[in-house]
């Protein structure tokens, strides 16, 4: 199966170009145009192959959500003219993630595992277990970085660097609750639980705007809400709907992104199962069929496609 692992586009009026880990950013004026590549990373690396879909998976995901919260907060995304592009407004990104995490899982469990009982200078109590519900969601936010490791770190940390004002760090709180409370129950009526996920905002003329995906398997981690309690009790693994068994896959193979570490090989097997379990995420997270778009020449595709939008 063919995949977009890149785009190297000269659109009409474009003044800049950003290759991030998954998606190309394009810069005009005033707005962006997002296209989500068929890239994978983990543990903040771009991994050598990529997944056919998954960048359609990704954009419309994330364009599902965007259009189910706007009455929360205002968001970026103002079309999707192609199945892996987004065109919305341009914003000064807060140099943080807002990290939402309702049960203690993924990265807060293995600090918690390690004998830490503070994340982002947030206090969890004693005796928990992996995957066991928070008294209430936190926020463990971290710094953005455009390379490298982004990096835990405190609400007093952010405000105390001027990282963000005390004012609007106020007011991204409120957003990042909210909106995991929305997401909680709209993947409820899917029969998932929303576990954590990560959320990013920027400002334009004043405004504070939601920007990137959200509540995607890139930025999200789900369980299955039927099995979950007794799964908890027995002491079982949680059956997972995100990117975590590519990071389990990683681990068991020897690579954790640190120094030194060699990427595993994925071979065309693990790179379908990959794709296949992407999709599957779109279905149970947004309810609908996913439709595979055309993969002939899918660079002109969207190319014409935004071109045209623009």
């Amino acid at each position: 199966m063919a995949a977009l692992k890149e785009t190297n586009f000269q659109f009409p009026n474009q003044t800049g170009f950003y290759r991030g880990k998954v998606r190309d950013v394009y810069s005009f004026e005033d707005k962006l145009v997002m296209v989500a590549s068929d890239r994978i990373s983990a543990f903040d690396v771009v991994l050598p192959r990529a997944i056919p879909f998954k960048g359609q998976v990704l954009n419309q995901i994330a364009a599902h959500f965007l259009g189910a919260t706007r009455d929360i907060v205002p968001n970026w995304l103002v079309s999707v003219p192609d199945p892996n592009a987004s065109i919305g407004r341009r914003c000064e990104t807060f140099p943080v993630e807002m990290v939402v995490r309702g049960y203690l899982s993924g990265h807060a469990w293995r600090e918690y595992k390690a004998g830490r009982r503070t994340v982002c200078g947030v206090s969890l109590p004693e005796g928990l277990k992996e995957s066991d519900k928070l008294p209430s969601p936190i926020l463990t936010p971290t710094t953005k970085a455009h390379e490298g490791h982004d990096e835990d770190i405190s609400r007093e940390e952010i405000i105390a660097r001027g990282l963000v004002s005390e004012s609007d760090y106020i007011q991204l709180e409120n957003y990042a609750l909210a909106l995991f409370h929305k997401g909680t129950e709209m993947a409820a009526e899917q029969g998932l639980i929303l576990v954590d996920t990560k959320y990013e905002f920027g400002k334009s003329d004043g405004v504070i705007y939601l920007i990137d995906e959200i509540h995607t398997p890139d930025s999200s981690r789900y369980f299955h809400l039927d099995t979950y309690k007794a799964n908890q009790a027995a002491g079982i693994a949680q059956r997972q709907l995100s990117k975590e068994f590519v990071r389990e896959w990683l681990i068991a193979n020897g690579f954790q992104g640190k120094e030194g570490q060699v990427v595993p090989e994925m071979d065309d097997e693990r790179v379908q199962l990959i794709s296949e379990r992407y999709i599957e995420l779109y279905e149970k997270v947004t309810g609908k069929t996913f439709e595979k778009a055309d993969q002939e020449n899918v660079e002109k595709r969207i190319f014409e496609n935004v071109k045209n939008a623009l």
